[in-house]
C-alpha cells in the first residue's frame, strides 16, 4: 500500500508479521501486514451476512429473521391503519412485502406530486404497478429501491438519483425502472452502450501543478463492491461487526466518517446499527483511507494539501490495484459488467465510481452570475467543503467532475485538472476586476 504500512483506526502501530491486527466478529476481514508497503490477507474476506452466501461451512443466510405474519383474512378485513403499524414493527428491509401486495397497486403507489429527484420522473403507477411484485434472490424489493427517493423529494444543492440498489441483481430485475434513471442521470448513456476502464496514471496531461494559493487539497476517491454479497442497504445485522477499536479519535481527525446525518443515507438505511461492521484503514501519512461499510463495501481514498493531482492519482491508482490483487488471492472479485462498469449503491456512482476533487477559493467567481453555466459546460459540479448536503463557506467551493459512467478514470480526473486550471484564470481576471466572457468555454 502506497507509502507506509496501514494503520488500524486508533492510530496504533502497524502488526507484526502474521499478527492479526483487525478483523470483524467471527473471523472475517482479517489482515496481516508483513512488511511496510503491503498487505497480506488472512482469512477470507466477508461482508455482513444475509445474502444466503456458504463460506467456512456455515450458511451465512440460514439465520436471517423469519418474514413477519401476515394478519389472516381477506384483503377487506386489514385497515390502512393495521397496515401502517404492521409496516412499523418490520425490520428496515421489506420483508413485509407480502403484506403490501395485499393492497391494490393504486394504494400502495407513492405520492410523488412534490418531488424532484430521477426516480420520480420516471417511476409512474403503471411501471410500479408491473414491478412490485418482483424481488432480486436476496430479497429486495422495488419499495426497497425507491424509499430514500420517497422520502426525500428533492435536495437544495443537487438533483438525486432517489433510488439504491440493494445487490448486483437489483440492476436487472428492476431494469425498466433503473436504465431510464441511468441515461437520465448520466447523460444519455444507453442500455446498449458499453463503459471504459484506464487507471494509468501514465496516461494524465499535466496535473501535478495546480495553484496552492487557490486550491487548497486534491482528492480522488472511488467505491467497490464484493461480488456475491448484499450492498449495505441490504445487508443483515448479524455478527460481522468490526473488533470494537474506539472509533472517535479517527473521527475527530476527519478521517472515519461519522454517523451519516443525511437524510438520502439515512432513508435507504444505511446507517444502521452504526458503528457496527464500519472500520477503516489509513496509511502512515494519512493520504490513503479505505472506508468499511459505508455507502459501498469499500471506499477508497486517495487525498492531500495543496495542487498535485497527478500524485494522488497516482497513489489512487497504485492502492486500488493492490486491493484488487488482494482479494483475487482469496478468489473474491469486485461487482464489475462491461455496461454499467463498476457496480455500487447508488446508480449516480456506477461505472468508474470515481470523484475527483479540490477544495478551491473562488470568492469572485463564485458569486459570478455564469458560474453554474461555466461548471456545467466543463461537465464539473460544485457542492460545499463540508459534503453534499453543505453549502460553500467563505468562497471555498469543492469542485469535482460530475460524470461517472461512460468515461474512463483517466478522463475524468483530466476533466477536473484541465477545468480548475480554467476556474483559476477566471478568478484572476476577476479580481484585476476584468471581464471573464471572452474565457467561457464551449460545452465538452
Amino acid at each position: 500500500m502506497p507509502e507506509g504500512t496501514l494503520r488500524k483506526v486508533d492510530g496504533s502501530g502497524p502488526a507484526r508479521a502474521g499478527q492479526e491486527k483487525w478483523g470483524w466478529r467471527g473471523g472475517g476481514w482479517h489482515y496481516r501486514l508483513w512488511k511496510p508497503g503491503t498487505l497480506s490477507p488472512g482469512p477470507s474476506p466477508r461482508l455482513p451476512r444475509g445474502t444466503g452466501r456458504t463460506m467456512e461451512g456455515r450458511n451465512w443466510g440460514a439465520d436471517k429473521p423469519e418474514r413477519p405474519e401476515v394478519p389472516s383474512g381477506s384483503r377487506a378485513s386489514v385497515s390502512r391503519s393495521e397496515a401502517g403499524r404492521a409496516r412499523r414493527r418490520q425490520p428496515f428491509s421489506n420483508s413485509h412485502n407480502t403484506l403490501k401486495l395485499r393492497f391494490p397497486a393504486e394504494d400502495e403507489f407513492p405520492d410523488l406530486s412534490s418531488h424532484n429527484n430521477h426516480m420520480a420522473k420516471v417511476l409512474t403507477p403503471e411501471l410500479y404497478a408491473e414491478l412490485r411484485a418482483k424481488s432480486t434472490p436476496s430479497g429486495f424489493t422495488l419499495d426497497d429501491v425507491i424509499q430514500t427517493g420517497v422520502d426525500n423529494p428533492g435536495h437544495p444543492y443537487i438533483m438525486t438519483v432517489g433510488c439504491v440498489a440493494g445487490d448486483e441483481e437489483s440492476y436487472d430485475v428492476f431494469k425498466e425502472l433503473f436504465d431510464p434513471i441511468i441515461e437520465d442521470r448520466h447523460g444519455g448513456y444507453k442500455p446498449s452502450d458499453e463503459h471504459k476502464t484506464d487507471l494509468n496514471p501514465d496516461n494524465l496531461q499535466g496535473g501535478d501543478d495546480l495553484d496552492p494559493n487557490y486550491v487548497l487539497s486534491s482528492r480522488v476517491r472511488t467505491g467497490r463492491s464484493i461480488r456475491g454479497f448484499c450492498l449495505p442497504p441490504h445487508a443483515a445485522r448479524g455478527s460481522a461487526a468490526p473488533s470494537r477499536s474506539s472509533p472517535s479519535k479517527a473521527i475527530d481527525r476527519h478521517f472515519l466518517f461519522d454517523k451519516p446525518v443525511s437524510p438520502l443515507l439515512l432513508a435507504s438505511g444505511m446507517a444502521r446499527d452504526w458503528p457496527d461492521a464500519r472500520g477503516i484503514w489509513h496509511n502512515d501519512n494519512k493520504t490513503f483511507l479505505v472506508w468499511i461499510n459505508e455507502e459501498d463495501h469499500l471506499r477508497v481514498i486517495s487525498m492531500q494539501k495543496g495542487g498535485n493531482m497527478k500524485e494522488v492519482f497516482t497513489r489512487f491508482c497504485s492502492g486500488l490495484a493492490q486491493i484488487e490483487t488482494l482479494f483475487k488471492s482469496k478468489n473474491y472479485e469486485f461487482m464489475w459488467n462491461p455496461h454499467l462498469g463498476y457496480i455500487l449503491t447508488c446508480p449516480s456512482n456506477l461505472g468508474t465510481g470515481l470523484r475527483a476533487g479540490v477544495h478551491i477559493k473562488l470568492p469572485h467567481l463564485g458569486k459570478h452570475e455564469k458560474f453554474a453555466e461555466v461548471l456545467k459546460r466543463l461537465r464539473l459540479q460544485k457542492r460545499g467543503t463540508g459534503g453534499v448536503d453543505t453549502a460553500a463557506v467563505g468562497g471555498v467551493f469543492d469542485v469535482s467532475n460530475a460524470d461517472r459512467l461512460g468515461f474512463s478514470e483517466v478522463e475524468l480526473v483530466q476533466m477536473v485538472v484541465d477545468g480548475v486550471k480554467l476556474l483559476i484564470e477566471m478568478e484572476r481576471r476577476l479580481e484585476q476586476g476584468q471581464a471573464i466572457d471572452d474565457l467561457v468555454p464551449a460545452q465538452k
